[in-house]
């Protein structure tokens, strides 16, 4: 199979049965507030990975796929347990709980894993470009050990949201409501960790944390900054995931750089862009937005200040457009953008150099003045009582 599929078929299948894999339960996580835990549990992983090794002398399979499980999620049971004793901080006892983790898994594979092939820079930055080199026979044909691994996940992954979907969604969102439903929260939330874990461990080989980590979270932040719907927020993730592989691997032979490195790049890029474009949230739509609020609140301003001096002997002064500027000491721009928005709401008119109230406008200004002109007279009934 590696063959037939050639090394860039290979490293882009990995790639994409990676975002098959994690986005699922990486969208699950950053819907509660626990992307944090994908960090964790990919660097407390390296315990479990050392720790088998050292009882069985197995570095790859099943017995080291649960064994790395098993080290992430007592991580977070850990972090758990520290953050409930309520004597440091959550953020905090997630941070000490999987450094220790990591930190011990790092001192034993330099102590008693010198010459086997476990190392602290494969298990951090991986090199998916090599995949299609570690391959097993099955059905007649070598297949890279990543797209099993992986292949197998993407599976499982998929079928625990699938048929969870529903309850899943419910202990994601409301918790207390999941609980009275008898679907229980807490351990749903602990199998979608362990399945976290067991996802990180197969692709650890292949693609390092730094991969694993970005192809779990960036897409389904993206997602979230584009809908509210899950549903939606799941396909969009995916397309994101599948869409930062691909690029990313196109980029990275082009550039000649580390395919992973830029795998990871292009999905915190694509991110960004949604973060930017959002429409009605991004970064874009919400800066016009307040152009707008803006333009709106000095067409108001205007408004009330024609009202105010539409009539008597300063109407004359008061009335033309650069007052605006010289009274009212508003930059040429800001007062030409009250003038149009006045305009195109058809609340003023010019009359040669002078501008005036349409009814439209008028009803506008008393609208303005009306909690004023109550307050006045709520004072004056006081005064008089």
């Amino acid at each position: 199979m590696a063959g037939a599929l050639g090394i860039e078929g290979a490293v882009a299948l990995t790639g994409v049965l990676l975002v098959l894999a994690a986005v699922p339960l990486g969208l699950l996580l950053v819907l509660r507030g626990a992307a944090m835990m994908t960090d964790a549990i990919s660097h407390a992983v390296v315990l479990g990975i050392v720790l088998v090794w050292m009882a069985t002398g197995i570095v790859s399979g099943p017995v080291q796929i649960a064994g790395a499980a098993a080290a992430g999620l007592g991580c977070v049971l850990l972090a758990q347990a520290l953050g409930r004793a309520r004597l440091i901080r959550t953020d905090a006892a997630t941070g000490l709980a999987f450094s220790a983790f990591f930190a011990l898994g790092v001192l034993l594979i330099n102590l008693n894993a010198g010459n086997v092939h476990i190392d602290a820079d494969t298990v951090l930055l991986g090199e998916i470009g090599l995949v299609w080199l570690n391959t097993l026979p099955l059905g007649g044909a070598e297949v890279p050990v990543a797209v099993v691994a992986l292949g197998a996940m993407a599976v499982l992954n998929g079928l625990f949201v699938a048929l969870l979907w529903k309850e899943l969604k419910v202990a994601t969102f409301d918790p207390a409501l999941a609980a009275a439903l008898g679907f229980a929260p807490g351990a749903l939330g602990l199998a979608t960790l362990a399945l976290l874990s067991a996802t990180a461990v197969s692709a650890f080989d292949a693609v390092g944390v730094v991969l694993f980590v970005a192809m779990t979270v960036c897409p389904a932040a993206s997602a979230l900054v584009l809908t509210d719907r899950l549903g939606r927020a799941l396909v969009i993730a995916l397309a994101c995931g599948l869409g930062a592989v691909l690029a990313g691997l196109a980029l990275a032979l082009r550039w000649d750089v580390s395919i992973g490195g830029m795998m990871a790049s292009t999905s915190a890029a694509i991110f960004a862009l949604a973060l930017l474009l959002a429409p009605g949230r991004g970064v874009l739509a919400r800066a016009l937005s307040a152009v707008g609020r803006r333009a709106d609140e000095d067409c108001r301003a205007l408004v009330a200040h024609l009202h105010t001096h539409q009539s008597g002997p300063e109407a004359a002064e008061e009335t033309a457009e650069r007052a605006l500027r010289e009274h009212l000491r508003w930059a040429p721009e800001r007062a030409h953008r009250a003038v149009l928005r006045g305009l195109d709401r058809g609340l003023i008119r010019r009359e040669g150099v002078f501008l005036r109230l349409t009814e439209k406008g008028a009803a506008e200004a008393r609208a303005i003045f009306a909690p004023w002109a109550r307050g006045r007279a709520a004072e004056t009934r006081g005064a008089g009582g």
